[in-house]
C-alpha cells in the first residue's frame, strides 16, 4: 500500500540558508508519525513543503501520490493546523465553521452535525456565537482542531497542536487522534512537548539542523542511541544540547 505522505531527499533553501538538507520521510496509513527536533531544525518549513505552501529546491515531496504544489485538490483532504493559527477575528466561531463546511463542499446537515460535537467534545458549545477576536488563545486553539477535523479527512498535519490548550482539551485531542488512527487514517505532528510524542507517535523523525538525525519508534532509538531514560536525554544528546545544558546547570547553581 502506497504511503499517504513521502518526501524523499528534500533539501529547501531561503538564499543562501539551507532550511533542510536531504530530508526523507513518511507517513502511512493507520500510523502518528511524530517531528522532533529544536526551533529552526526544519520541522515547520517540512510542513509547509507537505501542504504544497512551497516547492522542494530538491527531492521530492508526494501526499496521496500526488506533488501537493502542482494539485493542490490534494488540500482537501487533509486537515491542517499551524503553528501560528490564523482566523478570522471578526466572525463568530458559528460563522467561520460554517465557512470551512461550505468552502469543504459538506452538506448542512453534516456540517452542523460533526460542529456539534467537536464544540462539545472541547467545551466550547456555549461560545459558538462569541466573535473569535474575543476568545482565549486556548479557545482559539480548539476552534483551529475543529475546523481541521470538521471534514474527517485522511491525514491530519498538526503543528504544535497542544498549544494554549487546558488538560481536559488534551486529553479529548489524544483520544480522537487514536480513534482517527484506528480508522485508518494518518497523523503527522510538530511538537516539543516530548510527553506528547512519547504517548500518541508510532514513529519519530527527530530533525536538528535541516536535517533527520534519528527515526524509528521511542524504543529502537533508545537503544541505538545508548540512552536507558526517557525521550528528554534522547533529545538533548541528538541535538547535542546535553553538553550546553550541563553547563547552564552549573552556572544557575554558581549564580542562584
Amino acid at each position: 500500500m502506497s504511503p499517504l505522505i513521502e518526501v524523499r531527499d528534500v533539501v529547501k533553501r531561503f538564499g543562501k540558508v539551507a532550511a533542510l538538507k536531504g530530508v526523507s520521510i513518511r507517513l502511512k496509513r493507520g500510523e502518528v508519525v511524530g517531528l522532533l527536533g529544536p526551533n529552526a531544525s526544519g520541522k515547520t518549513t517540512l510542513l509547509k513543503l507537505v501542504m504544497g505552501f512551497m516547492r522542494p529546491d530538491e527531492g521530492e515531496v508526494r501526499v496521496l501520490g500526488k506533488d501537493p504544489f502542482l494539485s493542490p485538490g490534494v488540500r482537501a483532504k487533509i486537515g491542517y493546523v499551524p503553528e501560528d493559527v490564523l482566523l478570522y477575528d471578526s466572525l463568530t466561531m458559528r460563522e467561520f465553521l460554517y465557512f470551512i463546511g461550505r468552502m469543504r463542499k459538506m452538506s448542512p446537515s453534516a456540517y452542523l452535525d460533526r460542529a456539534r460535537v467537536l464544540a462539545t467534545l472541547f467545551e466550547v458549545e456555549d461560545k459558538l456565537d462569541c466573535l473569535i477576536g474575543s476568545l482565549s488563545r486556548g479557545d482559539r486553539q480548539k476552534l483551529a482542531l475543529i475546523s481541521a477535523l470538521l471534514h474527517e479527512p485522511d491525514i491530519l498535519v498538526l503543528d504544535e497542536p497542544i498549544a494554549g490548550l487546558d488538560p481536559v482539551a488534551v486529553r479529548v485531542l489524544k483520544e480522537l487522534l487514536m480513534e482517527f488512527k484506528a480508522r485508518g487514517r494518518g497523523i503527522i505532528i510538530s511538537t516539543h512537548i516530548l510527553g506528547l510524542a512519547e504517548a500518541l507517535c508510532d514513529r519519530i523523525y527527530l530533525m536538528n539542523d535541516g536535517w533527520v538525525v534519528a527515526e524509528g519508534d521511542i524504543r529502537s532509538i533508545k537503544e541505538a542511541v545508548g540512552v536507558d531514560k526517557s525521550l528528554e536525554d534522547v533529545f538533548l544528546k541528538l541535538t547535542k544540547k546535553d553538553e550546553v545544558l550541563d553547563l547552564l546547570i552549573r552556572i544557575l547553581k554558581e549564580e542562584f
